[in-house]
């Protein structure tokens, strides 16, 4: 499901129901089908979508620094095969993650340029989320 986020001042974005989901409880915002950031509010939820960012990376960086620390040999798939009998053709690249925290930017630089002008955000879905 997506979520439409509409700027008074800064136009709009839409995003995924779950990803949304996800950054409203970092701020303590509930998820309703219809709801609405005011302008006082919108300096507690940048810091706080700003913490749930930092809060992530720390721990990610924890994480990385973990596994250097204790490598796991991992198992080698140069001769193994997929289900349909091809060899494995990404298994070189590297899994691109995206992280909630990049996913906040765009809500974040919304909610900047909406308190800048002294304006407002609403959000709209098709249901509670």
């Amino acid at each position: 499901m997506l979520v439409r986020l509409t700027s008074s001042t800064s136009g709009e974005i839409v995003m995924f129901a779950e990803h949304l989901h996800a950054l409203f409880e970092w701020i303590g915002k509930e998820t309703t089908a219809r709801g609405v950031f005011i302008t006082e509010q919108l300096p507690e939820a940048i810091d706080r979508l700003r913490h749930g960012v930092e809060e992530e990376r720390a721990a990610a960086k924890r994480l990385a620094e973990e596994k250097r620390a204790n490598p796991v040999k991992e198992k080698n798939r140069d001769d193994e095969e997929d289900e349909n009998g091809d060899g494995d053709e990404k298994k070189n690249e590297p899994e691109e993650i995206v992280t909630l925290g990049q996913r906040a930017q765009p809500l974040i630089n919304m909610m900047q340029w909406t308190l800048k002008e002294g304006g407002f955000i609403l959000w709209e879905a098709p249901q509670d989320f």
